[in-house]
């Protein structure tokens, strides 16, 4: 004869669960949203922090301390790049190892390793 699924004597607990099984569920969920509440606290402190690092770059920016930086303008360094192009200059190759072939020749024997 097989077990059966019932206990014999089942607990107080057990049995209302059975029967009401949203006595499991409502403090579960009061748990999840009071947590939520909770650590409301500890994001705010955290924003407020960094509002506070931001608003203390724009007193330094206030204070005319960035005036001496440059501005940076990338039109300006792209003409700046192309002029430095029509300069005359020539390019050089410099000659390969020996113990590399020339381009395009499949090599006879595998490099020496060094």
């Amino acid at each position: 004869m097989p077990f059966s699924s019932n206990p014999i004597n089942p607990s107080p607990l057990q049995s209302r669960l059975k029967r009401h099984p949203a006595l499991f569920g409502v403090p579960f969920l009061l748990i999840i949203v009071g947590a939520s509440f909770g650590l409301q606290t500890f994001t705010q402190t955290r924003y407020d922090l960094q509002d506070q690092k931001v608003k203390q770059i724009s007193n330094e920016q206030s204070l005319g301390l960035d005036r001496k930086k440059k501005k940076f303008d990338i039109r300006e360094e792209y003409y700046k790049l192309s002029a430095a192009g029509e300069q005359d200059w020539e390019p050089k190759r410099i000659a390969r190892p020996n113990d590399f072939p020339k381009l395009g020749v499949p090599p006879t024997e595998p490099p020496a390793k060094s």
